[in-house]
């Protein structure tokens, strides 16, 4: 982690985020042994566009990763909340018992490569996916965004979404990729079941998508409408995918002990 000068600290009081960022990317730089014209050699640019990147830093999210990119890393940009903040309370139930003794609540707001401590995750699919994956036909499953670090053996709850509203099973994730749209299509259209208009449909305007690939998928025992989920635990469909609170994560596997052994 590249420390700040007492300069770049001063910087940040009085809100020159921009100089913070250019002096951080020059001290990650010259920590890794780089020089200007080295780096604007990786990123294709002339020297002084670098000279001014970390004279000024204020550039777009996207060109900043491409630039700490260039240096062998990966950006992420993460809001830290206090766990005794106001508006961290009624987040807290979504983090692991085993955080408890931590001071704050952590949320990546840019960068695919991090996981939550959860090793649970709810997903929801429309029925005609979620059937064929219980099923065992359907093992991937496709996302326009999702943490490329999920370990190996993460539970994916599966919520099949209208008509049907409800937890119907689970499966095992066992790899998440990162690929062209355009590969994801040739590599897995036919295991993800889709058809290529609606392939088009969902990843449009993305250059990127993510596969997610399954394995020991199956049902529930019994099916948790959305009614009950909303009753008993607070739960309400995500867009995407979201994080098992624990309250749900302990009902689904004491309840329900013969499908997460």
């Amino acid at each position: 982690m590249t420390k700040f000068t007492t300069k770049t600290v001063n910087a940040i009081r009085v809100g020159d985020a921009g100089r913070v960022v250019g002096d951080s990317l020059k001290d990650l730089r010259q920590l890794l042994g780089l020089t200007q014209n080295e780096m604007a050699r990786r990123l294709g640019v002339g020297q002084a566009a670098i000279s001014k990147i970390e004279s000024r830093g204020d550039v777009q999210i996207s060109s900043l990763a491409k630039y700490v990119e260039a240096l062998g890393a990966k950006l992420n940009v993460t809001a830290v909340l206090a766990r005794d903040a106001h508006s961290a309370a009624h987040l807290r139930d979504i983090f692991d018992a085993e955080t408890n003794d931590e001071d704050q609540l952590c949320f990546s707001i840019f960068g695919d490569d991090l996981f939550r401590r959860h090793r649970d995750v709810v997903l929801s699919i429309r029925p005609e996916y979620s059937h064929k994956i219980i099923e065992g036909k359907k093992t991937v499953e496709l996302r326009r965004r999702f943490p490329l670090s999920a370990p190996r053996g993460t539970l994916a709850y599966i919520y099949s979404t209208s008509p049907v509203r409800a937890m119907v099973g689970r499966a095992e994730i066992t790899d998440v990729v990162k690929l062209p749209v355009s590969h994801i299509w040739k590599k897995y259209s036919s295991c993800a079941f889709i058809n290529k208009a609606d392939f088009d449909a969902y990843f449009e305007g993305l250059s990127e998508g993510f596969a997610l690939k399954f394995a020991n998928a199956k049902p529930l025992p019994r099916q948790l409408d959305l009614s009950e989920l909303r009753e008993r635990f607070g739960f309400e469909p995500p867009q995407s995918f979201l994080y098992v609170k624990p309250i749900l994560r302990m009902a689904l596997r004491d309840e329900y002990s013969n499908v997460s052994n």
